[in-house]
């Protein structure tokens, strides 16, 4: 048997990624089948390939990309509309699809492309962003009736979609939209952004600047003047371009019929460099041999300083060259997907990082998996500088090229324009042998990132940390820090939306300390923390956001907001986040055994016989919870505890100190404390809890009335019910058992019947005696009379 690919390498490799699935013969006819590091042997047996086919699906559960160990958890989870998170929303009426978002040099202004319209919002002052001026720009009459009569919908296609946002300069915009799928642009004087819509003489054909359709991706970024841009280049969005335009170089763009992008490739992201433009996208991958059609993520590079050829590859890129992306955890199906990349630039001589999110096209079932990777740009560079492939015609596949490299090399930044023999070169080894390795930082379960931010946070002592803001496709928004050894773990996870819907867009505003969000409906306003929730010391250190520190003299989480300040004093520990070395004056053990005093007691008076709900605050999904009464602990699996509360019948034995501890990174704290009492004999706190401050909690803990034991509650509504239904029932029951036997007797008597001769024959001619049924025959579904006169039926039981 043929050897469909080859098994799956070491991820920390560089050998090339030909497959991930690997079949042999093992001798005999046995099949060897390899996912990764796990080998399956199958004996020989008749259509032993069709049952690797099958056998497939199945053991592809093994490989699942981030495999299925634990996944981080958000510590604290924010619903929809939960005031303790704030969010501040801007919506108008008629307005839709907020998808590009630009801010201003000055950071004071917010540029939006919306459906139809471009904003601008005024975002200096905290809540909500006000409306400063709005320019309509809906496509004509003439575009619409045209999108209409090439089968579009008029109700969610033929508008005006907003793609490309971009400052030319500090007083002219440049935008360009779907424009009922007849891409156009324009420019915009910021002096005089207003409400008369856009002129038609000022609007440009923007064929190759934005998409037709609304629902492709795309990606555009403005450099030195030039607009260099990813998208699809036809109505039937089959044919991709990268382009340039503006500016005073030549307008270059990909040559569509040498086939140096897939007829599906999805842009996520542009970003520049300093001699190049480095573009990531996803297609399906033809060096490869897979049972299906494999989708591979792509980083593509062009020269800024591409002048395009003289006699070949007239203005088209001489510089054009893609490479592989490969994120994978090791031992594990990669994630071959890309939904979004950003840049993080860094100080020299450290090499600036990008970091992408990918999802898999081995999606079984309802599991979805995400996983974030670090790229570092010099990484990138060095596989542009490695080997080629080439295309053996013969064979057509795809091979490690070996031959002599012409100097300067074929695809560089070169000055001046290059050799024709150079440019019939690169028209055939486009894509390099190498691929570019990534690091991943975070891999989730159960969730679909769709868009990413990232920004590096001082902590109190000056030290940076990766904070990275994810969005889902469900609406829900991550906040991940990137710790030690890569010790990535979730802050918060906020729901944003009522419905579940993706997010568009992100946007970081630094010097407002503001994420902006966009989306179908409206763009969010969302604080980088809101460090109040954390109420107490230890709570603010377990949190281990860099945004967040304890600050002793004013007893309060805060966000601090500039060095400037003696932040000596403040307490933080992102790294492990253990609040003994921070809070308290000595360590606190994993035993339930208090150490140390609570910070507040709850005192409880209620009657003798009482039934009281303790509520125990459980804020982290990271902590472990338990109860103990006078400082031994109460079982878990105790009916006494139901959803976390402590259910109490108050008795005289049972008053005292109750508290509820939690168990986080190690660190044992109490959460609730409270102090049950009696109205009839009230029992006098523990003088070792003196001094510490106490609130009382009055009745809305006790279930019942003030004298349960007294009034005895009532059940002779439920008494009556009950009896009506039993009678119901025992009523059905006796007519069914009465009439079941009447229509058996009845059937009984009708197949009788049929077998008695007919007056005046009293025998039949052979001088036998008739036939009769058996008692216990019936005829179902009976139909017609025979030509003996006998009943027909179709079956008999």
């Amino acid at each position: 048997m043929p050897s469909l690919s080859r098994p799956l390498p070491d991820t920390d490799t560089s050998e090339s990624l030909d497959a991930w699935v690997g079949v042999s013969t093992a001798g005999q006819g046995s099949l060897q089948v390899t996912l990764g590091a796990t080998m399956v042997h199958l004996a020989s047996k008749p259509n032993s390939q069709m049952h690797v086919l099958l056998l497939f699906p199945s053991m592809l559960l093994l490989l699942l990309p981030g495999g299925l160990g634990q996944s981080p958890m958000p510590r604290i989870k924010y619903t929809t509309g939960d005031r303790r998170r704030s969010v501040s929303l801007f919506s108008k009426e008629g307005l839709q699809d907020f998808d590009e978002l630009l801010l201003s040099e000055d950071g004071s202004t917010l540029y939006v492309g919306a459906r139809d319209s471009i904003l601008a919002l005024n975002i200096g002052e905290p809540g909500i962003p006000g409306l400063k001026s709005m320019i309509p720009w809906e496509a004509s009459h003439k575009k619409k009736r045209d999108c209409v009569f090439k089968k579009k919908s008029n109700e969610t296609e033929c508008f005006n979609f907003i793609r490309v946002l971009v400052a030319v300069n500090a007083s002219q915009l440049y935008v360009c939209g779907t424009y009922a799928f007849s891409p156009a642009c324009t420019y915009i004087e910021l002096k005089d952004f207003s409400l008369v819509p856009i002129p038609e003489e000022r609007i440009l054909d923007g064929k190759g600047q934005s998409p037709f359709d609304p629902a492709h991706k795309h990606t555009a970024v403005l450099v030195d003047g030039m607009l260099y841009t990813g998208t699809m280049n036809n109505f039937l969005g089959n044919e991709p371009i990268l382009m340039r335009t503006l500016g005073t170089q030549p307008v270059l763009k990909t040559d569509a019929f040498l086939r140096w992008l897939q007829p599906d490739a999805s842009f996520v992201a542009s970003i520049p460099s300093t001699h190049v433009v480095y573009f990531f996208f996803g297609e399906t991958a033809k060096e490869f041999d897979f049972f299906e059609k494999l989708t591979i993520s792509r980083v593509a590079r062009v020269c800024k300083n591409d002048v395009g050829g003289e006699k070949l590859l007239q203005k088209k890129w001489t510089t054009f060259l893609k490479a592989q992306l490969f994120c994978a955890q090791p031992g594990q199906l990669p994630f071959n997907v890309i939904r979004h990349a950003v840049l993080m630039p860094a100080d020299p001589p450290a090499s600036p990082r990008v970091y992408a999110i990918f999802t898999s096209q081995w999606q079984v079932g309802e599991t979805r998996s995400s996983a974030v990777c670090e790229f570092f740009l010099s990484d990138i560079e060095k596989v542009f500088e490695g080997k080629y492939k080439e295309m053996n015609k013969e064979s057509s596949r795809w091979n490690t090229y070996s031959g002599p490299v012409s100097n300067p090399r074929p695809g560089s930044c070169s000055v001046g324009p290059s050799s024709d023999k150079a440019l019939t070169f690169v028209k055939e080894h486009f894509l390099m042998d190498g691929k570019v390795v990534g690091k991943p930082l975070l891999v989730k379960q159960d969730v679909e990132y769709t868009k990413l931010a990232v920004e590096m946070a001082k902590d109190v002592n000056g030290k940076d940390h990766l904070v990275m803001y994810l969005g889902t496709n469900t609406g829900s928004l991550h906040k991940a820090v990137v710790g030690n050894d890569n010790d990535t773990h979730l802050v918060e996870e906020i729901q944003l939306f009522q419905e579940p819907e993706p997010i568009r867009n992100l946007l970081l505003a630094p010097s407002q300390r503001t994420l902006f969000v966009g989306y179908s409906g409206g763009l969010l306003r969302i604080p980088q923390a809101n460090c109040s929730v954390y109420r107490s010391c230890i709570d603010c250190v377990l949190a281990r956001d860099p945004h967040c520190a304890w600050d002793p003299v004013e007893k309060a989480c805060r966000m601090f907001f500039n060095t400037s300040t003696d932040l000596s004093s403040w307490k933080q520990d992102i790294n492990p986040g253990n609040p003994a070395w921070t809070c308290v004056s000595r360590p606190m053990g994993r035993s339930f055994k208090p150490q140390s005093p609570p910070q507040l007691i709850k005192e409880v008076l209620a009657p003798l016989h009482s039934i009281l709900e303790l509520p125990c605050p459980q804020t982290s999904t990271l902590a472990t919870y338990q109860w103990t009464y006078r400082a031994t602990p109460i079982q878990t699996s105790s009916s006494a505890i139901y959803n976390g509360s402590l259910m109490l019948l108050l008795r005289e034995e049972v008053r005292g100190l109750y508290q509820c501890w939690a168990t986080e990174s190690g660190f044992t704290h109490p959460v609730v404390s409270y102090w049950i009492q009696s109205q009839e004999d009230p029992l006098p706190l523990d003088p070792e809890l003196a001094g510490i401050p106490r609130e009382r909690v009055e009745t809305p803990l006790t279930v019942g009335g003030p004298t349960p034991l007294v009034t005895p509650r009532s059940y002779w509504s439920h008494f009556i019910i009950v009896t009506v239904l039993l009678a119901l029932v025992l009523s059905g029951a006796l007519i069914g058992f009465v009439f079941c036997p009447l229509r058996a007797l009845q059937a009984q008597r009708k197949i009788q019947g049929c077998g008695t001769l007919p007056p005046g024959e009293k025998a039949p001619l052979s001088g036998e005696p008739p036939l009769q049924p058996p008692k216990d025959t019936r005829i179902l579904n009976g139909g017609g009379v025979d030509a003996d006169n006998n009943q027909l039926g179709t079956e008999m039981a």
